[in-house]
């Protein structure tokens, strides 16, 4: 059973339903914002959020493409956590009175893939799985 799925089981629908929304809406702020704050040639998805019971923390998992640091983009996040927020809370106003606290945190879930990926190929092509039919 994969983290996700044990969280998802944990959750309320009520956290699954604002997780959810502050994905969705993160994601387009980053679309928006991100350029101003890490640059055009960077790139960041949200991967997961997860909402504490209170909804007052929300953790966002982020994907980093296209740079060898991939903290660096994080760090930059976290310096500009005022614009990022005042961004995120125009657009969930409607939808929640409280702005969550919120957490950055790197899922590097992908970049585990390829490395796995990478070695099957590699054990393939040295023909370390034994002969084929």
């Amino acid at each position: 059973m994969s983290v996700k799925q044990e969280y998802q089981q944990m959750d309320s629908i009520r956290q699954q339903k604002v997780a959810e929304m502050l994905k969705r809406n993160f994601s387009m702020v980053l679309a928006e914002e991100g350029k101003y704050i890490y640059g055009y040639s960077v790139m960041v998805s949200v991967t997961h959020v997860l909402i504490t019971p209170d909804l007052q923390l929300a953790k966002i998992y982020l994907s980093v493409f296209n740079t060898e640091n991939k903290q660096e983009p994080l760090l930059e996040m976290e310096e500009n956590m005022p614009r990022l927020k005042q961004s995120l809370y125009a657009r969930i106003k409607k939808q929640m009175r409280v702005m969550p606290e919120i957490k950055f945190f790197l899922d590097d879930t992908i970049d585990e893939m390829y490395k796995v990926d990478a070695l099957l190929k590699k054990m393939h092509d040295e023909n370390q799985f034994g002969e084929e039919s």
